[in-house]
C-alpha cells in the first residue's frame, strides 16, 4: 500500500510539471495528505497514558486518519477520549487485579507512562512498562515506543547524544535506562525510544517554579527543553516514516542559559523575576543526532526567546 500511495503521488507530481500547474500546487497537497490518510487507516496505534503529552498525540493521530486507543486510568476521563473519536479504555497497570485488555491489540504501541521517581525504592514506572511489555507481547504489537526521558543523561559538565556512552550514577538515571533496556533486549518487537527534554507549553509554564526565587543555582548552564508541538511532531514523524528502531533525543536544540530563559519567560508571563547564581555549576547540553539525521525534522519551536515573545500571561 506504501508503494502505491507513493507511485500515485510521483504520477501526480510529473503531471503538474508537464501541464505547468504548480499554481494548483495545493490541489496536489490535498490529494497527497487524503492518499496519506487512506494508508494510515489501516495502522491501529495505542497510546498507554492520555495525559499532558498522550491526549494531544492520540487526538493528532485521528486527524491523521489513523484508528487510534487511547488508555487512562480515570473511568471519569472515559468520555473525554471518545468524545475525540478515540477508541477509549481504563487502565491502571499498578493494579493487581488488572489481567490484560483488547487495547493492547493494535500495530503500535505507545508508552507514555510518567517516568517519575520519587525515592530510591521507587520502582513503579519500570514494573509498569515491563507489565505493559507483556501484554504487548502477547497480543503480538509489531512495533513499541516509549517515550523516556532525557534524565538518562547525568549532569556530567559536556554535551551529549544519542551516540553517547551513558554512565547512570544516581537511582533516576538507572531506573530510566534499565527501563530503556527492557525494550532493547526484547526480540517479539521493533523498540523505539524517545527521551523527551524538559516540557513546556500547555499550562505548563515552567516559570512559576522559579517565581521570586533567590540564588537559584547553576544560572549559567544551559537549558534541555522541548515545547509541547514537537513532542507530537517527532512521535508522528517516528511512525508516518515509519523510522522505527532507533533512540531519539527530543530536545530543542536552541540551548540558552537558565538565568536569560527563565527571566524572559518570567517577565513575558506576569511571574516575579527569579534571580540566579551566575555559575554554570554541574551541567549537561542534551543534543540529537537522530531527529535531524535520521527524521530530518524541522523543530516547531527552534528558538525559545521568539517562542517566549508570543506567549503571555494566559497563554501558559
Amino acid at each position: 500500500m506504501d508503494f502505491i500511495v507513493m507511485l500515485y503521488q510521483r504520477m501526480f507530481h510529473l503531471y503538474l510539471l508537464k501541464q505547468n500547474l504548480y499554481k494548483k500546487y495545493s490541489l496536489f497537497r490535498i490529494i497527497s495528505i487524503n492518499l496519506a490518510n487512506v494508508n494510515n487507516a489501516k495502522q491501529i496505534i495505542s497510546v498507554l497514558g492520555c495525559g499532558w503529552f498522550g491526549l494531544p498525540l492520540a487526538r493528532k493521530l485521528v486527524e491523521s486518519g489513523f484508528e487510534v486507543k487511547g488508555s487512562v486510568t480515570q473511568k471519569s476521563k472515559l468520555d473525554l477520549l471518545s468524545n475525540y473519536g478515540i477508541d477509549a479504555h481504563q487502565i491502571n497497570l499498578n493494579d493487581n487485579t488488572f489481567s490484560g485488555s483488547s487495547f493492547f491489540k493494535c500495530d503500535v504501541l505507545i508508552i507514555c507512562i510518567p517516568g517519575s521517581v520519587k525515592s530510591a525504592d521507587d520502582n513503579d514506572y519500570y514494573y509498569a512498562v515491563q507489565k505493559s511489555l507483556i501484554y504487548a507481547c502477547k497480543a503480538k504489537v509489531k512495533h513499541v515506543i516509549l517515550i523516556s526521558s532525557i534524565g538518562v543523561y547525568t549532569d556530567v559538565n559536556t554535551i551529549v547524544d544519542e551516540r553517547s556512552l551513558i554512565k547512570a550514577n544516581d537511582h533516576k538515571s538507572k531506573i530510566l535506562l534499565n527501563t530503556e533496556e527492557l525494550l532493547n533486549h526484547q526480540k517479539d518487537f521493533t523498540a523505539t525510544i524517545v527521551r523527551f527534554g524538559g516540557l513546556i507549553g500547555a499550562q505548563r509554564n515552567l516559570a512559576k517554579y522559579f517565581a521570586g526565587k533567590r540564588q537559584v543555582p547553576q544560572g549559567l548552564a544551559p537549558i534541555n527543553l522541548i515545547a509541547l508541538q514537537d513532542c507530537i511532531g517527532i512521535t508522528l514523524q517516528i511512525i508516518e516514516q515509519k523510522a522505527f528502531g532507533y533512540t531519539y533525543n527530543a530536545v530543542c536544540p536552541h540551548h540558552p542559559t537558565r538565568a536569560d530563559f527563565y527571566t524572559a519567560l518570567a517577565k513575558n508571563t506576569g511571574y516575579e523575576i527569579p534571580e540566579f547564581v551566575c555559575k554554570k555549576g554541574t551541567w549537561k547540553q542534551v543534543d540529537s543526532f537522530n531527529v535531524p539525521h535520521i527524521l530530518n525534522y524541522k523543530f516547531i519551536v527552534n528558538n525559545w526567546f521568539n517562542w517566549i515573545a508570543e506567549q503571555s500571561i494566559n497563554s501558559l
